[in-house]
């Protein structure tokens, strides 16, 4: 199973040389079996990747994602098809039963909620805001029809990172977030294609220019996740160096909690993933398996 996380940012040529990646780097050449990377991220605007090694990327289902002049990630690279049952899942994504997707919506909603409130609870916040999480997770409804998710989420950011935090400000916490959730955007999203999904058709995003719906119902339990690393490393900062970006990416690599078990973020996000299918087309809650935010190394 593929386990590395490939940064590169001095090379502007990156080449295929059999079935590995061939990052020139000056008069040296370094060779990586695509089979071993997980995540390769361009952080260099001059780079030039070749087709074959695009091709080879895709086929290999390697999360390659491209950063624009500000290092912030910009693009990804997704393959045409990724699972021999594509059109099948697809079909049936599109078909997916309304009563079965609110279902699922409702406890994506109170699993964000409870990560959120388990980081609160980590960090020794105030107990008043995590009861008052823990009264919105009681009163998540179908549809999220009295926007718990929303209200909790504004309390939740507050705490954390202070009543004067804006989520979307420019400053180095949101940039460290945006940063953190655009690599587990990406991550999710190559596991949504290899089970042959679309990642734009989701279960309640449904923005018309989005791509990623689905990954975007996906990642909500894991933002925590990203959100724990901004508050441990980036309070006393003010810009989101190299070190930092560097170290987001790392936390893929890293094991969290789920079903009684500790798994690879990676191998995590399959495991979820396929409990909200089940729910999905089943509508028995039973199946869904909610993911813990604390991380640990391999």
């Amino acid at each position: 199973m593929s386990h590395r996380v490939v940064y590169v940012e001095n090379s502007r040529d990156l080449k295929l040389y059999l079935d590995s990646l061939k990052v020139v780097i000056d008069d040296n050449d370094i060779l990586i079996p695509l089979s071993d990377v997980m995540i390769l991220l361009i952080d260099n605007y001059k780079s030039t990747l070749t087709v074959p090694l695009i091709n080879k990327l895709t086929e290999y289902n390697v999360c390659t994602i491209l950063c624009g002049v500000d290092h912030l990630p910009q693009s990804m690279i997704v393959a045409m098809n990724g699972h021999f049952e594509q059109s099948g899942n697809i079909n049936n994504q599109i078909h997916w039963n309304e009563d079965n997707k609110k279902l699922a919506h409702k406890l994506i909603v109170q699993s964000k909620i409870r990560n959120q409130r388990r980081i609160l609870e980590l960090n020794n916040k105030n107990i008043n805001v995590i009861r008052k999480l823990d009264t919105f997770i009681e009163d998540v409804q179908l549809d999220d029809e009295t926007n718990r998710e929303g209200l909790a989420a504004k309390m939740y950011f507050r705490e954390i990172y202070g009543g004067d935090f804006i989520r979307m400000n420019d400053d180095v916490i949101n940039a460290g977030l945006n940063y953190g959730y655009a690599i587990f955007r990406s991550l999710i999203t190559s596991v949504i294609i290899s089970k042959g999904y679309l990642a734009n058709i989701g279960i309640f995003h449904k923005g018309k220019q989005n791509r990623f719906n689905l990954s975007d119902d996906v990642i909500e339990v894991f933002r925590p996740i990203i959100d724990q690393y901004v508050y441990e490393n980036l309070m006393d900062e003010d810009v989101l160096t190299k070190k930092y970006r560097e170290e987001l990416i790392q936390l893929t690599l890293k094991k969290i909690e789920i079903d009684n078990k500790k798994q690879t973020i990676s191998n995590a996000v399959n495991i979820y993933f396929e409990s909200i299918l089940k729910v999905l087309e089943t509508g028995d809650v039973s199946y869904f398996i909610e993911p813990l935010p604390y991380c640990y190394d391999l």
